[in-house]
């Protein structure tokens, strides 16, 4: 397939997908491509290696599910063929409902690997050569190890929140898996920030890549931003004034530790909420019973430490509350960026204490926006936190909503990185390698796609 379509083709009808596809596409109510999807589907279909920078609710596992859906369908044969590999069960069975949901009316089959669970019934389904494996990677090892997983036949890696698999330490475990599988494949890599780690495996990794960055620094535009100074001992009477709020349908509140985040779901739950926990030390069970719950609207508050909460993607979550600030800035957007998806609007409320000044500088100026300051009626109006430098933070003017400069102007930038390499703080060096590198041939991948494509199309 090529990327040069006709310029008359609107929304997804440009990428010419497969009609079995494409009216999956239409009944998943995708219309236009989201910005995410605009820049790497076409790369994708191509065979291209794709890195994306993107916060998390930006499309983007439509964006690596339909160019693998659309090669499968091309291009059938025995499986599995396509590995996604991601942190967290929660993620993994998100992103296999996305695949199952695109995939719905065709003959190929996907699964999932993760721990927590008996082995048998995913041993069971290996068997049957699924087309599309989506797991965690400390099972995949595990079932490796006992030879139960043949990756031989892998055309395409998709590696999803790869910076948060670095935070949870998976990033050894990456790096053995990619020693089973085939040295002739296709890499997409999906992450929100760019550690210097993660910066080293994009260069190991990716071939000549195609590089789509979509503000994946700053939050979403429709999220109004707000920070509410508030002394530690009244902040759950302040959460509780936002809770009775009409505009309250849904929200997430953050804490720093799991027994704070139990605590308070318990709390929540006496006060006749529909509260529920997320923290790591629950079982397995447990989890799966909280986030089901949470996304099918059984609770409406879910209160959960960072490390629980990746990977979680529910929709029409109308508020973010911050009940601690985060200790890393870049952790504020991954937090934010639970609500204010598809373009909705959301609200994202942090309390801050005196101790709190220097993180609200760091993350005004990773986001490249002003926090407003407000307070509530009823509760005491407490001067703004300093930073360390005895420097006000307290900024003037309405809520950011993604105000403030915007290095890239909300624009998704392709730069085939062997033609520019971009400034290291920007994006990682990845396609030009020195000494030795390994280099590939995309005649096997590239070329399958065109013909299979051009056949299909008569």
């Amino acid at each position: 397939m090529s990327t040069s379509k006709s310029t008359s083709a609107t929304g997804f009808a440009r990428f010419e997908l497969h009609p079995d596809l494409a009216r999956a596409v239409r009944a998943a109510g995708f219309s236009e491509p989201r910005p995410i999807q605009a820049e790497t589907i076409p790369p994708a279909l191509e065979g291209t290696d794709v890195l994306g920078l993107a916060q998390t609710g930006t499309g983007k596992t439509a964006a690596f599910a339909i160019p693998c859906i659309e090669f499968l369908l091309t291009n059938p044969g025995r499986g599995p063929t396509v590995l996604v590999i991601a942190p967290t069960r929660e993620l993994v069975t998100q992103i296999d409902e996305e695949f199952r949901r695109l995939a719905g009316k065709t003959a190929i089959r996907t699964m999932t690997i993760y721990g927590g669970v008996s082995e048998k019934p995913q041993i069971s389904k290996l068997k049957r050569h699924p087309d599309v494996i989506c797991a965690c990677p400390g099972r995949l090892l595990d079932l490796l190890g006992q030879g139960h997983v043949d990756l031989d036949r892998i055309e395409t890696l998709i590696l999803d929140e790869a910076d948060h698999m670095f935070d949870m330490g998976f990033l050894p475990d990456i790096r053995r898996i990619l020693k089973q599988l085939p040295q002739e494949r296709q890499n997409l890599l999906f992450a929100a920030t760019m550690p210097d780690a993660i910066r080293k495996l994009a260069q190991q990794i990716l071939v000549d890549p195609f590089i789509a960055e979509i503000d994946h620094t700053l939050p979403a535009k429709t999220i109004q931003h707000a920070l509410y100074p508030v002394r530690e001992k009244q902040k759950i009477e302040m959460l509780r004034h936002f809770l009775r709020q009409d505009g309250f349908e849904s929200a997430i509140v953050f804490t720093r530790t799991k027994r704070r985040a139990r605590q308070l779901a318990q709390k929540l739950e006496q006060d006749g909420h529909r509260a529920v926990a997320l923290q790591g030390n629950m079982s397995q069970n447990a989890r799966d019973r909280a986030m089901n719950g949470f996304r099918k609207r059984e609770f409406d508050i879910l209160v959960a430490t960072d490390v629980a909460a990746r990977g979680i993607d529910v929709e029409r979550i109308s508020h973010v509350i911050n009940l601690d600030i985060p200790n890393v800035a870049e952790t504020y957007t991954h937090r934010i960026g639970r609500t204010g998806r598809s373009e909705r609007e959301g609200k994202a409320y942090t309390f801050v204490t005196e101790d709190d000044g220097e993180m609200i500088a760091a993350i005004e100026k990773m986001i490249g926006a002003r926090l407003a300051v407000h307070s509530v009626p009823g509760f005491e109006e407490l001067p703004v936190p300093h930073d360390t430098r005895g420097k006000s933070v307290r900024k003037s003017g309405p809520a950011a909503r993604g105000s403030g400069p915007r290095k890239r102007g909300g624009r998704a930038t392709r730069t085939p990185a062997k033609k520019q390499d971009p400034p290291a703080q920007k994006r990682p060096a990845v396609s030009e390698r020195g000494g030795g590198a390994r280099k590939r041939s995309r005649s096997r991948r590239g070329g399958r796609r065109k013909a299979a494509s051009r056949a299909g199309r008569g």
